[in-house]
């Protein structure tokens, strides 16, 4: 076991164990959340083990999942509108997941990057890195949308008491 596999394996117990838990248990204001830092977690482990293993197929399977991941919260958010409308996550809940989404990402990717080294391997980490920022983004900002933005339990008929 090198370094970067030990750092996986860390990132896979501490990181990926815990928010896979929340997205399997609880209510879906903690699930949904919980299942995009489940996919980013475990698309870090991805990159850290190709590096572990020198095993560049890995790496495309972590530019696979930074598209799917943020892409499967969304349709969960889609799918769960309405249980979102009606008990909408903790901002106080929600910003520390998006914390650490926001960071675990540089704190693992600059030293890959540096590992390495200038080319075309930088480039594909650069871009699985910023495809993971901007997923967690749009998927915070999702999640927080039903909330905010009004989202009506039962659609307009029930809003407008009946009158269609």
């Amino acid at each position: 076991m090198n370094g970067w596999t030990g750092a996986a394996t860390a990132l896979l117990l501490c990181g990926v164990a815990p928010a896979a838990w929340g997205a399997t248990t609880g209510r879906v204001r903690r699930r949904v959340p919980a299942q995009n830092l489940t996919c980013t977690s475990l698309c870090l482990v991805f990159l850290l083990l190709a590096q572990g293993f020198r095993r560049p197929a890995y790496t495309d399977t972590a530019l696979v999942l930074s598209v799917l991941g943020p892409a499967g919260t969304l349709l969960y958010v889609r799918l769960l509108a309405d249980e979102l409308a009606a008990h909408p996550p903790r901002a106080r809940a929600l910003r520390p997941v998006t914390a650490v989404s926001y960071l675990a990402v540089p704190v693992a990717l600059l030293p890959l990057c540096f590992a390495a080294g200038p080319g075309r391997a930088m480039v594909k980490l650069l871009l699985i890195g910023a495809l993971l920022l901007l997923g967690s983004w749009s998927a915070t900002r999702a999640v927080s949308a039903p909330g905010t933005t009004g989202h009506a339990l039962g659609g307009p008929e029930e809003v407008r008491g009946g009158d269609v």
